[in-house]
């Protein structure tokens, strides 16, 4: 199995960290601006990029301290299977995030694109908290011209 990760220190509360994570207004700050759906253990997160995007089952919150998702639709169709975990470390003069994408089934082109592209959002979630203003699409950074 195949895995991402990234890890990125915000200047920024757990609470405040936790609440980008875990409901719609929060991720929309960051991610994609059409998200709905985010709740407790057991919701489905809708996440749409020009009316297409995954899905994900909340399967696991601790307060502060960890995000678990797992996919949940058919769209990637390589992210079927696959599992998005969000570690918060609160360190003296920041919070570290530490995340991963893991279970994917190999290591291929669109792996590496996806890859990029967690390491565009987390630092749209670092300016979502350090400056309240995030690049989440369709404002994010492109990193290609498809």
């Amino acid at each position: 199995m195949a895995e991402i990760h990234h890890q990125v220190g915000i200047q920024g509360s757990l609470g405040d960290i936790y609440h980008a994570l875990t409901t719609d207004d929060g991720l929309s700050t960051w991610w994609t601006t059409d998200t709905q759906g985010a709740g407790d253990v057991g919701s489905v997160i809708h996440f749409r990029f020009d009316g297409n995007g995954p899905e994900f089952a909340v399967t696991e919150l601790l307060p502060n301290k960890l995000v678990r998702w797992s996919h949940s639709g058919t769209m990637p169709e390589e992210w079927m299977g696959t599992e998005i975990t969000f570690r918060l470390q609160q360190k003296t003069d920041q919070v570290m995030v530490h995340f991963s994408h893991t279970q994917w089934q190999s290591a291929t082109d669109f792996m590496a694109h996806c890859s990029t592209k967690w390491g565009v959002f987390m630092l749209s979630l670092k300016d979502a908290i350090e400056t309240g203003k995030g690049r989440p699409f369709p404002d994010d950074i492109q990193i290609d011209h498809t």
